[in-house]
Formats: C-alpha cells, sequence, structure tokens
C-alpha cells in the first residue's frame, strides 16, 4: 500500500489556494494549454482538458483565462510561448525526497530557480531516476466531506473505482490508477460529493515520518518556497507531519 501526498493536504488546510490566488491562476492556464496543444480544444474528446477545465473552475478561474489557455493550446495566439512541462527530482531536509513539477516556457530559468530554491532551504537538486523510483505516479482526487459522515462517504467511495481512500481533516483523498481519473472523478461527482481537485500525482511508497516541531518547520519552509515559484505547478514528497505536530505550528 502506498502512502498519500501529505503536502495537498496541508495545502488545503493551510489555505494556500486562496492565498496565492494569482499563482493558481498561471497554474491552471498553462495546465490548460498543455491539455489542449496535446488533445485539442473540445472538452468532450479531450479527458485531460476536460480535467484541467474543471481543477479550474473549482478554484474560480475566470472563463476568459480558461479561453485564453486554450487558444494558446490550440495556436490561435501566435506569439504565446511554448510551454512544456519538466519533473525535477531532489532531497529536502530531514532525508525527504522531492518530486518537483514545472510548468515553464524557459528550462534554464526554471531550473536555476528550482535549484537556488532547494539550496537556500536543506535541499539539493538530484539526478534523473535519484528518487523517482519510491514513487508511483496515481490519479489523486481531494474530495470535500462537507456535512456527510467520514465512514459513509469512504464506503460511497469504494465503488467509483477508486484503488485507496484516506481521510485528512475535512477531506478525503481518493488515488485511482492514472488512466481512470477522469472517469473516476465523474463517478463521484455523480455521487453528489464535491471535488476540490483532481490530478496527477507521485505517491510515495514509503512515508518519511517528522516527529519534530524545527524539522517540520525546516520541510515546510522548503516546500512553500518551491510553491510560490510560479514555474512549479506541483511538488510532491514522502514526508508525513503528524496532525499534532502540524497543529502545533499554527
Amino acid at each position: 500500500m502506498s502512502g498519500h501526498s501529505k503536502w495537498s493536504s496541508i495545502k488545503h488546510k493551510k489555505g494556500a489556494l486562496d492565498a496565492k490566488r494569482g499563482k493558481i491562476f498561471t497554474k491552471h492556464a498553462k495546465m490548460i494549454t498543455l491539455a489542449a496543444r496535446d488533445g485539442g480544444a473540445d472538452p468532450d474528446m479531450n479527458s485531460a482538458l476536460r480535467l484541467a477545465i474543471d481543477n479550474a473552475k473549482a478554484d474560480n478561474t475566470p472563463n476568459n483565462n480558461i479561453e485564453r489557455a486554450i487558444k494558446r493550446g490550440t495556436g490561435d495566439l501566435k506569439d504565446a510561448a511554448e510551454i512544456v512541462e519538466i519533473m525535477y527530482e531532489g532531497y529536502g531536509p530531514v532525508g525527504t525526497a522531492l518530486m518537483i513539477q514545472c510548468l515553464s516556457d524557459n528550462k534554464n530559468r526554471t531550473v536555476s530557480n528550482v535549484k537556488s530554491t532547494l539550496a537556500k532551504n536543506g535541499g539539493n537538486m538530484g539526478t534523473s531516476g535519484s528518487v523517482a523510483y519510491m514513487f508511483q505516479r496515481k490519479g489523486m482526487i481531494i474530495v470535500k466531506l462537507g456535512d456527510k459522515d467520514r465512514d459513509e462517504a469512504e464506503l460511497a467511495l469504494i465503488d467509483t473505482g477508486a484503488e485507496d481512500i484516506q481521510g485528512e481533516g475535512d477531506t478525503l483523498e481518493v488515488q485511482t490508477d492514472a488512466a481512470d481519473l477522469a472517469k473516476v472523478r465523474e463517478n463521484i461527482v455523480n455521487l453528489g460529493f464535491e471535488v476540490a481537485s483532481a490530478e496527477i500525482a507521485y505517491i510515495p511508497d514509503n512515508t518519511v515520518k517528522i516527529d519534530e516541531v524545527d524539522k517540520a518547520k525546516k520541510v515546510l519552509k522548503l516546500m512553500d518556497a518551491l510553491d510560490e515559484d510560479e514555474d512549479v505547478s506541483n511538488v510532491f514528497s514522502n514526508f508525513d507531519i503528524p496532525d499534532e505536530i502540524f497543529n502545533s505550528l499554527s
């Protein structure tokens, strides 16, 4: 059984999505552009684009931003710079491993910024394959519980095609086979659940438990610094900070 994406859960707890609204809009626009470029502008025929649009709307991304991003992807905006997806591997404090997903129109700028951020926060860049073997590529859906009972919600979600369901605060993290992400998300929505996000994630096979406040601060400082980089779309790590440690940081 693999671990789960603790950082995704923590970002929801911290309200990071609201605090960095401008960066979130930029990230969604890049994801939509990539999806439209690779699979066309029709979300009914392009499941990756449908997911990207749904995630953007969940974060209240303006429709104009979404429409422009699609046009960039299809080439209708001729002056748009080409965006590429890059995955960097690295190490953080306390022996943690990192998978750093970037969406960039300038690889030199992006790699320089990522290296600098790691170095300033107790980490360092790894070579290709140095930590990837510690993770599994999965679909990950963050489901909001709302006023639903946790146990009943988990039972209902089992039949959606989920491979694993884990609880974290007022959300549930549903893991799926990467190829089934769009279908499982649709099944979850059809059951009446609100989906906060649905994306391809790198889930650690094993986690590093962070059981000291000072160590947790160092790990989260690096994660925050990476998350602030406009080219960084997602960061996945194998740390596990227990709720009692995280809550003591507030």
